[in-house]
């Protein structure tokens, strides 16, 4: 399965104290001797940690393919469009929000995602949509000629997480979650076959599946069970845990948990 290392939280960190470092670049030759196969930012429309000039400076600079997340507003995609990284993944984006929360919404911005889609190809970049694993919106990114969906596995994370871990005894319980064991495991089961059959779904379509959000060491030994998901991009976890181990022994660590 292919790993896809987001290095946002690097800009993150930099951002944090508004200097130099730590610069995102530099993750490039961390991930070129991990073997990573891929290095996936977000040019968030707020510009909040990556940056124009970060993604110019990744996408000129990176030994491997680029996968490069964006809002469907036209300014952006003209200026991924000019960048012309290997992959653009369409997202939805609040200001407000910490990070992406839920899946694009693939039937109700069909026009816009269609007009993205179509300048992107221009430009041969291929296109990914971040979409909730369910059939309706799988089979509108079909429609829509997706080169591949990635699924949100948002929902899966969190119920494991309160299930799993002390989430639930912290200040970010989610309020939703606060369930018995048993209803807990019930829901994960669910989001497990949800996300399962949407994957084989995808791939019948014609579509490459990627999975991502929320995913770390611990949860993410049920995702790769899904033989259709190909790749998986993961970004928060990896970063945090390089603060203690370092960034290339924090990404060979992920590289074993889901070979």
């Amino acid at each position: 399965m292919k790993l896809g290392v987001n290095i946002d939280h690097i800009a993150v960190l930099r951002e944090a104290r508004r200097i130099n470092d730590p610069d995102p670049l530099e993750a490039l030759g961390v991930l070129k001797r991990t073997a990573t196969e891929q290095v996936t930012i977000h040019l968030r429309e707020d510009r909040r940690h990556i940056t124009d000039a970060d993604a110019a400076s990744i996408i000129e600079h990176a030994s491997m393919p680029v996968n490069l997340e964006c809002s469907i507003n036209k300014e952006i995609i003209d200026i991924v469009s000019a960048l012309k990284p290997h992959r653009a993944t369409l997202v939805p984006e609040k200001r407000e929000e910490v990070t992406t929360e839920g899946g694009l919404d693939v039937v109700g911005l069909e026009a816009e995602i269609k007009s993205a889609i179509k300048k992107l190809k221009e430009n041969e970049i291929d296109v990914s949509l971040f979409i909730d694993p369910n059939e309706v919106t799988i089979r509108k990114s079909a429609e829509l000629e997706a080169d591949m969906v990635e699924l949100h596995t948002g929902t899966y994370a969190n119920i494991y997480a309160m299930l799993y871990t002390t989430l639930s005894k912290t200040h970010h319980t989610i309020k939703e979650l606060e369930l018995s064991r048993a209803e807990l495991k019930e829901l994960l089961s669910k989001s497990l076959e949800q996300l399962q059959i949407n994957a084989d779904l995808g791939v019948t379509l014609g579509m490459q599946v990627a999975a991502g959000h929320g995913l770390n060491y611990s949860n993410v030994e049920e995702i790769i069970k899904i033989s259709s998901i190909s790749e998986l991009n993961i970004g928060q976890s990896i970063i945090a845990r390089s603060v203690f181990t370092g960034l290339e022994s924090a990404i060979k660590d992920m590289k074993i948990a889901i070979s």
